[in-house]
């Protein structure tokens, strides 16, 4: 059965990474999540449990999704733009630092996709209209989609995963990962300013007016979502009805504004991309119980010591570069939620930095190249390896050095 689900595996991410025709990732994903449980790889009642369990994850994602896609359409991000524009003074190495806290903060706030889908084309038409070379900018964009998802748990799919395995609270979490969080992010830009240095120099045009003024509604709404989720997390109420509630929010007023249409907000809800995770889930299961999971188990570090927090995010980063991000924790969480909750956010350091090594880490990365070359900027593979060989290793090593020191020395480890 193992060869089975693992091939049924093999050929769902190859797909999702292919894309033929432009298809969605769910018309390879559901079939398999039905063929695994037609062969007994999993029973029936496996798969629905493991639907039931990754349910409110996804209906998170979902709902995240239309409030970056409703704070898009008020303006929120044309405004953002316009203020990183002005605010460069026509230099690139300012743009490039106002970027970068632009792409942590809404990869924290409204979660990675909003960074690649929304942030990216806002970054790429700031840099022509400041007329600076692009490429650095855009490069932000995309690592920090992956890098700067650390920091809350509604940050990223993954995030929501470990969350749930680590037993953590949401302000627990987002103090354990704060310092790996600035850490990283010092090490992307600073790659990242030295890398392009000479392009960085060039002066552009400096922007003296804006015409977007800022939409207030929609960010005080995201606001009180923040807010919601940490009160959420205290009662022990899911985030995805605090999500819910501001997608609600927002999609009344939009339609109302005439800002979308009900087509359109259909669309934000990215339905396929949800099928696709549930789909995935429902194969990765049945590829564990198959033996893969036994295996993971003999080669996986113990406890939770600087070198196994070092092993654990070595493994989880070497993973997600071979299966991508999402399988990569599916597959190791369970493994490391046993040595505890600082081994499962090292596994979190390891699967949302580590996909910046490779186009195929994660499925955000893959979506990034495509929204750029839609833009008329084609990504090297042989520039972007050499970026995430420069990023990647440090970040990791020092990330989980941060996670170690905030975890024993200042909050005692648990």
């Amino acid at each position: 059965m193992l060869a089975v689900s693992g091939v049924l595996l093999v050929l769902v991410l190859a797909f999702a990474v292919i894309r033929p025709r432009g298809l969605p990732e769910a018309v390879a994903a559901a079939p398999a999540a039905i063929v695994v449980v037609l062969v007994g790889a999993v029973s029936g009642h496996e798969a629905w449990s493991e639907l039931l369990r990754l349910l409110p994850v996804v209906l998170f994602l979902a709902a995240i999704l239309v409030v970056g896609d409703m704070c898009e359409s008020s303006g929120l991000f044309r405004w953002a733009g316009e203020q990183i524009g002005r605010g460069s003074r026509g230099k690139g190495q300012r743009l490039l630092v106002l970027v970068v806290i632009a792409g942590a903060l809404v990869t924290a706030v409204l979660s990675l996709d909003a960074t690649v889908v929304l942030l990216t084309p806002v970054v790429l038409t700031t840099a022509r209209k400041v007329r600076v070379p692009a490429k650095p900018h855009v490069y932000a964009c995309a690592h920090l989609a992956n890098s700067a998802s650390l920091l809350l748990p509604v940050s990223n799919l993954t995030n929501l995963l470990a969350q749930r395995a680590s037993g953590v609270s949401f302000v627990r979490f987002a103090l354990l990962m704060l310092v790996p969080w600035l850490v990283v992010i010092g090490i992307e830009y600073g790659v990242l300013r030295w890398r392009f240095g000479s392009e960085l120099t060039l002066r552009g045009r400096q922007i003296t007016t804006t015409t977007t003024k800022l939409p207030v509604f929609p960010a005080v709404v995201v606001g009180l979502m923040l807010v919601g989720f940490v009160v959420a997390s205290a009662v022990g109420i899911e985030a995805a009805w605090v999500a819910g509630a501001a997608a609600l929010v927002l999609v009344v007023r939009s339609l109302v504004r005439r800002e979308v249409t009900p087509l359109g907000v259909g669309r934000s809800l990215n339905v396929p991309f949800v099928a696709f995770v549930l789909g995935l889930g429902v194969v990765v299961k049945a590829v564990v119980d198959g033996g893969l999971g036994a295996f993971m188990g003999r080669i996986s570090p113990s406890g939770e010591s600087l070198l196994a927090l070092l092993a654990w995010a070595g493994l989880a980063a070497l993973l997600a570069n071979l299966v991508n991000n999402l399988p990569a924790v599916l597959l190791i969480l369970p493994l490391a939620a046993v040595a505890g909750p600082l081994a499962v956010l090292a596994v979190l350091i390891g699967v949302n930095v580590g996909p910046n090594l490779t186009y195929v880490g994660s499925l955000a990365t893959l979506l990034w190249r495509r929204i750029a070359s839609d833009h008329d900027h084609e990504i090297p593979i042989g520039e972007f390896t050499v970026l995430g060989l420069l990023t990647t290793p440090a970040s990791i090593v020092a990330g989980v050095v941060a996670l170690w020191g905030v975890g024993t020395l200042v909050l005692g480890g648990h």
